[in-house]
């Protein structure tokens, strides 16, 4: 494939996109799963790998899918299960896939569906599955609800276990889980950000913020939760004391679409924006020790201005961006024309 820049890989969908997803459960490869969002034409998921001498991105995989993929969510437990969000131009709906198992043998095989998410009347807005070991748990989330499911893949069966409105007030736009609470789920709407007990399904907490895109906690510091914003900041906040942010990073030109922590390297944050460009940011907060809500009080926000490194060799805005759980120093971006790239951060890790 085609190097992108310096360091990169490139590799080109044949639609738009938005959608792309480390395939977390495949420890063999380095793995990437994208979906396209063509309104007319018949969709697809591209099941990509990096080979293994790390040169080129192979397509594994190739499969049809019937409507516009708008969230794409992968299994962290099966490599062949996988979830989308999508549109079918009147309506939104979701659904849990299965990749065949002779997928490699036959061109654009069909996807085995597994089971719809069919509970929502408002627009679903993305999926999360749980975030560790082997338990069929998943949330949705649309416009007015979260939702809390059950998945039985050998019936092919998705079962709601609990739901809980947002209220009349609040339309959700997405959300993350929390890997340091598994009964957490924080989920974000046009004023605020709000977090989810699990156990009542009730609101246990909230941070009023305006134009919050994406959320994504640290998997290496219980507290620490990471926001992209329309005024195209970035935000990191310690949920002990939530009233205003413990660092402020420029972000980009233009909105902050996306954020992802690093899975292994402290500090390390990706962003991406629809100023056409992804980010590395290495963010040291303020120690937890030294943190009081004095203190934040008198000096509400440390701006500071730890960018690694920028990847600007993009033609469209990019929305997509996962790490590599087997290779966290390796990630993949989407930009909206349907090219992915695949970077290594290894020459900027020794600079931390």
């Amino acid at each position: 494939m085609q190097g992108v820049g310096s360091t990169g890989i490139g590799y080109g969908l044949k639609y738009q996109a938005r959608c792309i997803a480390d395939v977390k459960a495949d420890t063999d490869h380095t793995s990437f799963i994208a979906g396209t969002l063509s309104l007319k034409e018949e969709n697809e998921v591209h099941l990509i790998r990096l080979s293994s001498g790390g040169t080129e991105l192979v397509c594994e995989g190739l499969f049809s899918h019937p409507n516009e993929i708008w969230d794409l969510a992968c299994c962290p437990f099966d490599q062949r299960i996988f979830s989308t969000v999508f549109s079918t131009g009147e309506s939104y709906g979701a659904a849990i896939w299965q990749i065949p198992e002779l997928y490699g043998q036959s061109n654009s095989p069909q996807l085995e569906h597994i089971g719809s998410l069919d509970a929502h009347n408002s627009k679903i807005k993305c999926t999360l599955w749980w975030p560790s070991g082997r338990l069929d748990k998943l949330i949705s989330i649309d416009e007015q609800n979260l939702y809390l499911w059950s998945l039985d893949s050998s019936r092919k069966t998705a079962q709601v276990q609990a739901q809980e409105s947002s209220g009349m007030l609040h339309y959700l736009s997405g959300g993350a889980w929390d890997p340091h609470d598994l009964n957490s789920v924080a989920s974000t709407c046009e004023s605020s950000i709000q977090f989810w007990d699990l156990r009542t399904m009730k609101r246990a907490n909230s941070i009023e913020h305006a134009h919050v895109h994406n959320v994504d906690y640290d998997p290496k510091k219980k507290y620490i939760l990471v926001t992209a914003e329309d005024e195209s900041a970035i935000h990191i906040w310690d949920l002990r004391m939530a009233k205003v942010p413990i660092l402020e990073l420029p972000g980009h030109s233009h909105w902050t679409w996306s954020v992802r922590c690093n899975p292994e390297y402290d500090g390390l944050i990706l962003s991406a924006g629809t100023d056409s460009a992804v980010n590395l940011w290495l963010a040291s907060p303020p120690s937890s020790d030294d943190i009081t809500s004095e203190s934040l009080a008198e000096s509400p926000t440390k701006r500071a201005d730890p960018l690694l490194n920028s990847y600007s060799d993009y033609e469209d805005s990019v929305y997509g961006i996962a790490w590599s759980s087997r290779e966290p120093w390796i990630f993949a971006s989407l930009s909206y024309d349907g090219r992915v790239a695949v970077e290594t951060i290894k020459p900027h890790i020794s600079r931390k």
